[in-house]
């Protein structure tokens, strides 16, 4: 009962996620099993920088630093909000 349990909670994580940035890191993860580290390295910045550009990861990272205006995020990379 206590792994069902378990499965469940991570399952639910999972499917709250963005779907864009999930599909995006899971194409990503299946690409770099067939390539050296350093490769995996390039290709993994790539994908990460990708994922910035979709505003439910941008969302989710913000949430990080709470609704403050002051957040150093909001302040760099979107002055106006």
């Amino acid at each position: 009962m206590k792994c069902c349990n378990e499965t469940w909670a991570l399952a639910s994580k999972i499917a709250a996620k963005s779907g864009k940035t999930l599909r995006i890191g899971k194409e990503a993860f299946y690409r770099q099993l067939e390539m050296s580290e350093p490769e995996a390295y390039v290709l993994t910045s790539e994908v990460m920088a990708k994922n910035l550009q979709i505003d439910d990861a941008r969302e989710g990272i913000w949430s990080l630093f709470g609704d403050s205006h002051n957040c150093w995020w909001r302040i760099v990379f979107h002055p106006g909000l």
